[in-house]
């Protein structure tokens, strides 16, 4: 599963270009302080992870949902088949015994 972070593009459809005009409408809207360069690098870079709290004041400041803010490519990822194990490596036949069968 792939996320791509998408926080640019939800800005520019609401006019806001800079890390300094989000920087002010986090202030405003959500009551957010966050440091300039906090802002730059949630602007700029894909972060590795994102709080709760900025999260929720991401949407509120931008009054978006988080399906704004991500990208998730669901696409099934495909494993490559198991290789076939030798002969010798499976387990040998029991009868109703409990004794093994001579091998085949």
């Amino acid at each position: 599963m792939k996320i791509r972070w998408r926080l640019r593009m939800a800005a520019a459809q609401r006019e806001i270009w800079t890390g300094t005009q989000l920087q002010r409408l986090l202030a405003e809207r959500a009551g957010l302080q966050m440091s300039s360069a906090s802002v730059s690098a949630l602007f700029s870079k894909e972060p590795s992870q994102v709080k709760m709290s900025t999260l929720i004041a991401l949407c509120t400041a931008l009054d978006c949902t988080p399906n704004d803010l991500f990208e998730v490519d669901t696409t099934p990822v495909e494993r490559p088949a198991a290789p076939m194990r030798p002969v010798a490596d499976l387990p040998k036949a029991v009868s109703a015994r409990g004794r093994s069968m001579p091998p085949l």
